[in-house]
This record gives C-alpha cells, sequence and structure tokens, in this order.
C-alpha cells in the first residue's frame, strides 16, 4: 500500500491559479500511475488529470485541458497538479491517487485507483 498526503489547496479568486502536490510513501513511487480527482458536495467524484509511471504521459478532462497540468518527480516521490485561470464552478476537494497495477498509459477511472490521499478544499470566489 502507499500513503498519500495532498497540500497546496486554499481559497483563491477567479482566475487565480493554485499548485497541488501530493506526497507519496510506502511503496515504489516511480513504478506506478497517479491521478487526481475532485468531488464537490453532494456529487460524485470527477476525474481531473493522470500521468504514467514514468510522466511521459498525461491524460486531462476535457474541461481542464489548456488550464491545468499534471507533473511527477520520482525522485521526491511527489506528484503535482498546476492549475490556473481557476473558475468557481471548480471548487471542491481534490484528492490524488494510486494506480493498483502498473499500466503503460494513464488511467481515468476511479476502480484504477486503490490507494487516496485525504483531499485538499480547492475554493474559487466568484
Amino acid at each position: 500500500q502507499v500513503q498519500l498526503v495532498e497540500s497546496g489547496g486554499g481559497l483563491v479568486q477567479t482566475g487565480g491559479s493554485l499548485r497541488l502536490s501530493c506526497a507519496a510513501s510506502g511503496r515504489t513511487f516511480s513504478r506506478y500511475g497517479m491521478g487526481w480527482f475532485r468531488q464537490a458536495p453532494g456529487k460524485e467524484r470527477d476525474f481531473v488529470a493522470a500521468i504514467n509511471y514514468s510522466g511521459g504521459s498525461t491524460n486531462y478532462a476535457d474541461s481542464v485541458k489548456g488550464r491545468f497540468t499534471i507533473s511527477r518527480d520520482n525522485a521526491k516521490n511527489t506528484m503535482y497538479l498546476q492549475m490556473n485561470s481557476l473558475k468557481p464552478e471548480e471548487t471542491a476537494t481534490y484528492y490524488c491517487a494510486a494506480n493498483t497495477k502498473q499500466w503503460l498509459l494513464p488511467r481515468i477511472a476511479v476502480a484504477d485507483f486503490g490507494s487516496w490521499g485525504q483531499g485538499t478544499q480547492v475554493t474559487v470566489s466568484s
């Protein structure tokens, strides 16, 4: 099992930026793909972005393409999500997650992720 801890959430105005971090421990970080999801109150957990084990392949939800960037530093066991041009409707708890198996390409389904962080709150004010 891998332990995941998110940080970097907060309150930001519409159009602002935040950088989320996800620190991993307990398993060989560089062997597994990772992802970011978000969940607003009363809604389902939605895919945001994913990255494969090496960082060489990424995938994004259509709603965030061109504004969000996912990356990872395997030497630091850390994944990041740079979020720019944030919108009020993106207010949610953001979760990082790790794949249950080793895949070549990024996975985007919740079921493909077996380890989750506790979440970090992102609030975008209008």
